[in-house]
């Protein structure tokens, strides 16, 4: 029950959090963490909220920050039973951070590389120290594929679509690679292409964000495959 409260309480921060970073991005690890922690205030107080399209906006962030509450609570409380409590820390690590790219993307369409290489890090220590997900070789793999599938892909249609996958893109998948293996990453690549494809086309659109897609996918084969 308490990894529910403190993926509620981490969901709710999830929108600030990205807007800190559409503020200063990008900014080295040490720079990053004084903005999130010491923002800078540009306009008054009193201004903003005499303002009616800032409190519009408020309103909006308001519901985001408590839609990405309950999001990430419910995630963590699942995998808290699903995955068990040896490795938990891990567990929401991984999920906590891909939740919070998937917010960046979708706002800045940028994966910055202070979380998503840390991410993969991350995944090939968890493997190695621990090896529940995937082995060291597994991972190593399973990161190596991440990476140079889609570049592979970018081969063939960057006559057409020049940014058909981007740098923050191919090092998020490195990074789930390194954490599930490499059949694994396989399945993400696949999933995060049709789920794509479905939102693109349930939003009549040919081009967006590709980190929320792939962020999602990497959750649901950890969960189905764990």
């Amino acid at each position: 029950m308490s990894y529910t409260v403190y993926g509620l309480l981490f969901g709710l921060f999830i929108p600030y959090l990205a807007r800190r970073f559409s503020k200063f991005m990008p900014a080295t690890p040490a720079y990053a963490l004084y903005r999130i922690f010491k923002p800078v205030k540009s306009v008054r107080s009193e201004k903003k909220k005499a303002n009616p399209l800032y409190q519009k906006l408020m309103r909006r962030y308001r519901m985001r920050s408590v839609g990405w509450g309950i999001v990430c609570a419910a995630l963590s409380g699942l995998a808290d039973a699903h995955f068990g409590t040896g490795h938990i820390v891990w567990n929401l690590a991984f999920i906590w951070t891909l939740l919070l790219l998937s917010e960046i993307d979708n706002r800045m369409f940028l994966l910055p590389d202070i979380l998503t290489v840390p991410l993969l890090i991350a995944g090939y220590a968890f493997a190695v120290f621990f090896g529940a997900w995937a082995g060291p070789a597994e991972s190593s793999l399973g990161a190596a594929a991440g990476y140079l599938l889609p570049v592979v892909a970018s081969v063939f249609f960057v006559w057409k679509h020049k940014d058909v996958f981007g740098g923050g893109d191919i090092k998020l998948l490195a990074a789930a690679g390194a954490w599930l293996g490499l059949e694994n990453i396989l399945y993400v690549v696949i999933l995060a292409s049709l789920l794509f494809g479905v939102y693109s086309l349930l939003r009549r659109q040919r081009c967006g964000a590709f980190g929320p897609s792939i962020a999602a996918a990497a959750i649901m084969i950890a969960f189905y495959n764990f």
